[in-house]
């Protein structure tokens, strides 16, 4: 098992949505009601996006700039 660090950027738009985004991971993206329920739901993502990238050969990036707004987020998988 692997443990990865992944920054995720937590935004809320004009409806009140949690919008959270793996900038290192393209295309991993989602969204929840209240802020729990969007990183539990990036956790799913990160967990899909890792998998499918380990099935392709691709390689996984973790080294982002730390930038202010950005939660890091460590898993083990």
């Amino acid at each position: 098992m692997t443990t990865f660090r992944f920054q995720v950027l937590v935004e809320q738009d004009e409806d009140g949505y949690y919008i959270a985004d793996v900038p290192a991971l393209r295309g991993c993206h989602t969204q929840g009601k209240t802020y729990e329920e969007a990183m539990e739901n990036i956790r799913e993502v990160i967990a899909l996006c890792v998998q499918e990238m380990r099935e392709e050969g691709l390689e996984i990036n973790t080294k982002y700039p730390e930038l202010i707004g950005i939660k890091t987020l460590e898993m083990a998988m």
